[in-house]
């Protein structure tokens, strides 16, 4: 007898050996690429039937040297080779099942069902093949007071087990999910059979017992039933009592609606409380929900931002506790930095085209007036549509113009620079604004206001003239870009539009 034929022998399958060993080759080479992530179980199943194509060989040299088929030597390898190649044939026919099948489904069960599963397949496969050579009368008598004593020793371990079994046959939490556990708050990464772990935001990865995790109070983060996962956050900062809670309120809400925050939710949408009033100042909060719970303080810093250069442009300082010593300053320090202030503003306005028929003492008496208006990167100086009546001076930073398409902002047509001005149709007119303008940096400017303007035109209302002048020469120039107008087009449409405009200023300033 060939020693081929000892193998088929030995494996008591005959003939349908090397199918079964042709099928399982290929279906495991066609998971392993198609499902990288179970490669790991890939593997071991390869091994195992690979250990069990040895021990097969092994029983067959048995044969072949004479060894009888009815020797314990001879039934012990036949049956770890048995052993052997049927978990492998369960393991792959795990993954086909759970990843091939299942997966694309969406039933996919929790992986610790999955587990005891495949522990239960492979002890139904190990008792089917021992029971074909074996009596298991004695074996099973055995093993059931082993098994008590095996509970009673490992009380802890087979809780956390049971544990872990409950939390993902319940759904309670699951990976993906941020969870707080005796202050702790973190990712769920995954729930093993004994312990789940948790990573934090400081890269730490806490393992807690299942047993542990069920006695514990555990709150699932940003979870409601139906709605989008997003945790609320509180900000705060207080400003004195010399400002009223509704005008703090109103200012801070503005400005945190007035352009998207990333990881911030619109629905809700960002709202600022009063908390409390203390000895010398209002406690206020913003809260607003968090969709990103990984990025919480950078977003908390966002939100910080915003804050404070809203509170500047709206001339409302952040509180200073009631118990600081201010030191004064002697007089001639205060009126040399005034002065050198001042002399900082007109020099501003004088580079504005606008302004520049003013005389000494007129832009000096404006440049009192200005207001120093900060924003953030992000945030919108102007609105397109927006009826704003002041002009802005770009004193330090960055901007960029676009404009509103069918409610979408349009590529950036323009960047300012320090020294740009923009609003001054908003300002003389009353005209919406025409385009939105955005922070490309933090940026400081200088604002204009009608009222700032509105005694300087009274009192000499000929500056009307000249400002419709400047204003139509700057809107012919951007109409004949856009038109390529002629010399003789260009004086009409000049002609037209100062008249129009020299009408709606004096209209608006209502000056004769």
């Amino acid at each position: 007898m060939s020693f081929w034929q000892q193998i088929l022998n030995a494996t008591g399958m005959g003939t349908a050996w090397p199918w079964i060993v042709l099928v399982f080759i290929i279906a495991a080479l066609v998971l392993l690429f198609s499902k990288p992530g179970e490669r790991m179980r890939i593997r071991t199943a390869l091994a195992l039937f690979a250990l069990s194509a040895v021990a097969f060989l092994t029983a067959a040299a048995l044969l072949a040297y004479g060894v009888p088929a009815t020797s314990l030597v001879f039934k012990a390898t036949r049956w770890v080779a048995r052993i052997f190649q049927w978990l492998a044939i369960v393991n792959i026919a795990a993954v086909f099942v759970f990843e091939l099948l299942l997966d694309p489904l969406r039933l996919k069960p929790p992986r610790i069902l999955r587990d005891l599963l495949l522990a239960l397949a492979h002890i139904v496969v190990a008792i089917t093949i021992l029971s074909r050579d074996t009596d298991l009368t004695g074996i099973i008598a055995t093993s059931a007071v082993l098994t008590a004593v095996i509970g009673l020793s490992f009380q802890d371990t087979l809780g956390n087990m049971m544990g872990g079994m409950a939390l993902q046959m319940e759904r309670a939490i699951g990976v993906g999910d941020w969870i707080r556990v005796d202050g702790q708050e973190g990712m769920v990464k995954e729930i093993r059979w004994r312990h789940t772990a948790i990573e934090t935001r400081n890269w730490d990865t806490i393992v807690i017992p299942n047993s542990a995790l069920m006695k514990s109070q555990v709150t699932v983060l940003g979870r409601r039933t139906g709605q989008p996962r997003q945790h609320r956050q509180w900000v705060y900062f207080n400003v004195d009592f010399r400002y009223s809670p509704a005008e703090v309120i109103d200012v801070i809400q503005t400005a945190l609606r007035a352009e998207p925050i990333a990881n911030i939710a619109t629905d809700p949408p960002p709202n600022c409380v009063v908390m409390d009033f203390k000895e010398s100042y209002c406690n206020y909060a913003v809260r607003y929900w968090l969709t990103d719970l990984a990025v919480d303080d950078p977003t908390n810093s966002v939100v910080r931002t915003r804050i404070y250069f809203a509170l500047q442009r709206a001339g409302i300082p952040l509180s200073i506790p009631a118990q600081s010593l201010f030191v004064s300053e002697q007089e001639i320090r205060r009126e040399r930095r005034a002065a050198r202030e001042i002399a900082e503003r007109t020099e501003a306005l004088q580079r504005v085209e606008l302004f520049q028929t003013l005389t000494d003492d007129e832009r000096e008496a404006l440049a009192k007036q200005l207001r120093v208006a900060p924003f953030a990167q992000g945030e919108a100086l102007t609105r397109q549509g927006a009826k704003a009546h002041w002009l802005y001076i770009l004193t330090r930073g960055d901007a960029e113009v676009r404009v509103s398409v069918d409610g979408k902002l349009s590529e950036r047509l323009a960047v300012l620079h320090a020294g740009n001005f923009f609003g001054e149709m908003g300002m003389m007119t009353g005209e919406p604004r025409s385009a939105t303008v955005l922070a490309l940096t933090d940026v400081v400017c200088y604002r204009v206001d009608k009222d700032a303007f509105h005694d300087i035109l009274r009192s000499r209302p000929e500056i009307a003239e000249d400002i419709s002048h400047v204003l139509a020469r700057r809107r012919v120039e951007l109409d004949a870009a856009r038109e390529g107008l002629n010399e003789d087009a260009r004086r009409a449409r000049m002609s037209q539009h100062q008249g129009d405009l020299l009408r709606r200023i004096r209209a608006f300033f209502k000056v004769g």
